[in-house]
């Protein structure tokens, strides 16, 4: 569990930080820049460059990645200067800087929207730090971090919550109000961070631009929309995270280069290298992730531990095309359509598939998780107990990577594999079968699948745990929104579906409405 080393550091403090330039205690930074981005009437207004927050990401034992973005106009192209502007950063063991262990300046360039991506080192593992940013007088707020444990180290749990789909116009971030309240080590995103539609929604937290966007500049102003708001801005600044995308965060159902409608390839990777360019300038990302064009790495692995390791995977950027629908009559006899069985098709690509195979064979950890976008286990979609059907932008798409991955689950005996995904806006649990046909065989992996933050909206809430006749491995079905919270332990792993009464009003209680456990050595989950 996470050691709290400042228990007033309250939401208040996340949401507005600490400001003028005597409190960072050192000499005004000159000839920055940042003053031409004030509003030049008398008198002079003081321009705040931090108004979409602070986070923080990727932790390691020695370190964490800090990052903000100047924009003191954020919906307007940012208000900056067209040149590099200097921007300090300090780390500090308490939340008053009286001990500052790590400090230094770095350029926020013009061509990456003056985002700045600070890889901080020489810290100590498991332990909280707190951090800011300052350009010319301006302080930012400032975040709390947490570095994981030494590699191998010898820990007794850690708490984190897992998320995704967030759609802006959909409802209000009352899972983030509630979210920074929670004791937690980590934050996982696991994609549709932003939407690229045009959508307006009922509450007055429409898109901006108004259209689906498609430049860099309208990437940018759509994430930059996201990050203006509060709750979000205090559940950054509260917690290391680890993210993600899905497909929203481009365009819808994309596969690699093949776009939803059909659009020529070059274009469609032009549009991809401007969304990937401004998902990197607004995430907490290595400059490992620094895309190059239309490609981007994002596939990684973090370890807490001897615990549990940490594979994020990216199932949108290598995925072979989605499998055209096929009549019932074509199906093959396990409910498959053809071309879903076709052994060419990937879900991750050559190079990421073997990465993730090798890292589950050789984990020393006593959890092995996958943080991935959409649905794992198989799911029969075909109302008739008599005829089978399956879905082609999840995993039952791509049933042959999917198999290799189960396959060597099973031959090297690998333990305490569990796989958390977002994407389809409801709360699951499924035993994962060894295969895509025998839904009745013991597990050999667990799926915790987490709702949406708002995307869908209110809707007629549906909680279910009777079996499903067509799919006796899935044990929980529910549409609250919220997230998922996780405890893992040497013996057990604790899966708490949070769900909160509503995302159309700025403020919501939150409650637990079920908890999944999975006891260590035993693939499967039971409730709790």
């Amino acid at each position: 569990m996470s050691d709290r080393s400042s228990p007033h550091f309250s939401r208040r403090t996340l949401l507005g930080g600490v400001t003028g330039a005597a409190a960072l205690g050192v000499t005004a930074l000159g000839g920055s820049g940042l003053a031409a981005a004030r509003a030049s009437s008398s008198p002079p207004k003081v321009v705040d460059p931090f108004t979409l927050g602070v986070a923080s990401g990727d932790p390691l034992p020695d370190g964490v990645v800090l990052w903000t973005r100047l924009a003191p106009d954020p919906l307007n192209g940012g208000g900056m200067p067209t040149r590099p502007v200097p921007v300090q950063w300090q780390v500090a063991t308490d939340e008053r800087f009286a001990t500052i262990v790590r400090e230094g300046t770095v350029l926020a360039h013009p061509e990456s929207a003056h985002s700045v991506h600070v890889e901080v080192s020489g810290l100590q593992p498991r332990r909280e730090y707190f951090y800011r940013f300052r350009a010319e007088s301006e302080l930012s707020p400032v975040g709390r971090t947490k570095t994981a444990p030494a590699l191998g180290a010898p820990i007794d749990a850690v708490t984190f919550s897992f998320l995704s789909c967030q759609n802006f116009p959909a409802g209000y971030y009352t899972a983030y109000r509630n979210m920074v309240d929670e004791d937690l080590d980590l934050v996982i995103h696991l994609g549709d961070y932003i939407y690229e539609g045009p959508s307006q929604g009922t509450l007055g937290r429409g898109h901006l631009p108004e259209v689906e966007v498609r430049s860099l500049a309208d990437y940018r102003i759509r994430h930059a929309q996201y990050k203006t708001d509060a709750d979000l801005q205090a559940a950054h600044a509260a917690f290391p995270w680890l993210v993600t995308w899905d497909d929203h965060e481009v365009e819808n159902n994309y596969a690699d280069e093949e776009s939803d409608p059909d659009t020529p390839p070059a274009q469609f990777l032009a549009r991809r290298a401007v969304a990937y360019q401004a998902y990197y300038e607004h995430m907490p990302l290595r400059r490992s992730s620094m895309p190059t064009g239309p490609d981007m790495t994002l596939y990684r692995r973090i370890s807490y531990g001897e615990l549990v390791d940490f594979n994020v995977l990216d199932t949108r950027q290598y995925r072979s095309d989605q499998p055209r629908a096929c009549a019932p009559e074509t199906r093959d006899p396990s409910g498959y359509c053809a071309e879903a069985l076709d052994e060419g098709r990937t879900m991750l690509g050559a190079r990421q598939r073997q990465w993730l195979l090798d890292g589950l064979a050789n984990s020393p950890a006593r959890w092995k998780v996958l943080a991935q976008q959409v649905p794992f286990a198989p799911m029969d979609q075909d109302a008739d107990l008599a005829e089978r059907s399956f879905g082609g932008d999840k995993w039952d798409g791509y049933v042959a990577d999917r198999q290799r991955i189960l396959d060597l689950i099973a031959q090297r005996q690998v333990d305490n594999p569990v796989v958390i995904t977002g994407d389809v806006h409801v709360n699951r649990v499924c035993n994962v079968p060894p295969n895509f046909t025998d839904f009745d065989a013991a597990p050999v992996a667990t799926e915790f699948i987490g709702t949406s933050v708002t995307s869908g909206g209110d809707r007629t809430l549906n909680t279910r745990y009777d079996i499903d006749p067509n799919n006796p491995h899935l044990l929980f079905r529910d549409n609250h929104h919220g997230y998922v919270r996780c405890t893992l332990k040497h013996d057990q792993w604790v899966a708490d579906y949070r769900v909160v009464d509503t995302v159309e009003a700025p403020t919501s209680p939150i409650h637990t409405l079920a908890s999944f456990a999975v006891d260590s050595g035993k693939a499967g989950a039971h409730r709790t």
